[in-house]
């Protein structure tokens, strides 16, 4: 589905990463196989550390400790909140949806909107989306779009397959109408046939935890997991990615009237190296423009990893340049979602760490 909107711009964007943080040499006894083997694994893929949130926290602590930082510079006034959005999988609770408990603890007006969206890799994108459609609602001024999931509460240790690529984080983006004509361009897809190439089996309705489900099982690479954990068909995600996304970033770049080459940057959803090297070489872009630095720096906090790259690898720049940016998202779902449109002159764009 393509989207297109006008008058809307980013004004902000702050991405909270946990203070602590793991290295992947450490962890390498935790898996079945050979240090050798994990070595060659972490130089292709790119694993090196991540941030991991302490026992306890929680999605809506990271939001809590964000907005706080905004509001204490100065950067945000809680009277100018129109609209509170969350996009997560790893909520607070199964009831009361997460953004109300951030929208209680914060004390904001009641005259507002306050959501929970249930995504994941695509999640920015929808968020933004969801945002850009509020705005057109007269009495809807400001958009706070929240990303956050600390999904490595919900990764096996001894599952190379996957923990040595989870991160956890938060990243908090302010979304307001503009006079600007500038168009932005989305397309939208989902294929709901894949949705087990991205599962946690066990925790919910369908499938309670139990201590049946809380038991380590190998698969046949090696990895131990139990049904509470995140279990992914890592060649599924790959050849998925692969197939779709170059297609749909094709089909957004001709709805916008851009070409590959008009784009400053592709700040895609952060797998890993691997898989966004030849994912650029496969939509025939430059390496240098779609960085893939975030996994081995923080590891991949699922939607909030487009947030994260433009953080680290633009932050100040926003402030005074212009860039023309394409961002996709594609996993969990299956979803994959991309957006075209220019970032320039954030009243803020940086990075913070959670204490």
């Amino acid at each position: 589905m393509n989207l297109k909107f006008k008058n809307k711009r980013i004004s902000g964007i702050l991405t909270v990463l946990p203070e602590n943080e793991v290295m992947f040499d450490d962890e390498i006894d935790n898996y079945n196989f050979s240090k050798a083997q994990s070595m060659k694994l972490k130089l292709v893929m790119g694993y090196d550390k991540r941030r991991v949130v302490k026992e306890g926290t929680t999605s809506s602590d990271l939001c809590i400790y964000g907005m706080n930082y905004l509001f204490d510079n100065s950067l945000l006034k809680k009277e100018d909140i129109d609209a509170l959005l969350l996009v997560t999988q790893s909520p607070d609770y199964f009831i009361p949806p997460t953004s109300h408990i951030i929208h209680g603890k914060l004390g904001l007006k009641q005259d507002m909107v306050s959501m929970d969206i249930n995504q994941g890799c695509s999640g920015y994108i929808v968020g933004l989306n969801q945002a850009f459609m509020l705005l057109d609602q007269d009495s809807i001024k400001k958009v706070v779009l929240l990303n956050a999931d600390v999904l490595s509460l919900k990764v096996s240790k001894r599952d190379r397959n996957s923990c040595p690529i989870i991160g956890d984080g938060a990243a908090i983006t302010i979304v307001e109408n503009d006079t600007s004509e500038k168009a932005i361009y989305s397309s939208v897809k989902v294929e709901g046939k894949g949705a087990e190439a991205l599962i946690i089996p066990a925790g919910g309705f369908r499938t309670p935890s139990t201590k049946e489900t809380a038991v380590l099982q190998e698969d046949q690479s090696g990895n131990l997991r139990a049904l509470d954990h995140l279990k992914m068909k890592g060649d599924d995600v790959f050849n998925f990615v692969q197939r779709e996304v170059p297609t749909m970033i094709q089909e957004v770049l001709q709805k916008s009237g851009y070409n590959k080459d008009d784009i400053d940057c592709y700040m895609f959803h952060q797998p890993n190296r691997f898989m966004l090297k030849k994912l650029a070489d496969k939509i025939g872009v430059p390496h240098q423009k779609m960085p893939n630095n975030i996994v081995e720096n923080f590891g991949n906090a699922s939607g909030v990893s487009i947030p994260t790259a433009i953080s680290f690898n633009l932050g100040d720049k926003l402030l005074k340049d212009s860039f023309l940016v394409c961002m996709a998202g594609f996993g969990t779902g299956l979803n994959w979602a991309s957006l075209v449109m220019r970032l320039e002159h954030l009243k803020f764009c940086e990075i913070i760490n959670y204490k």
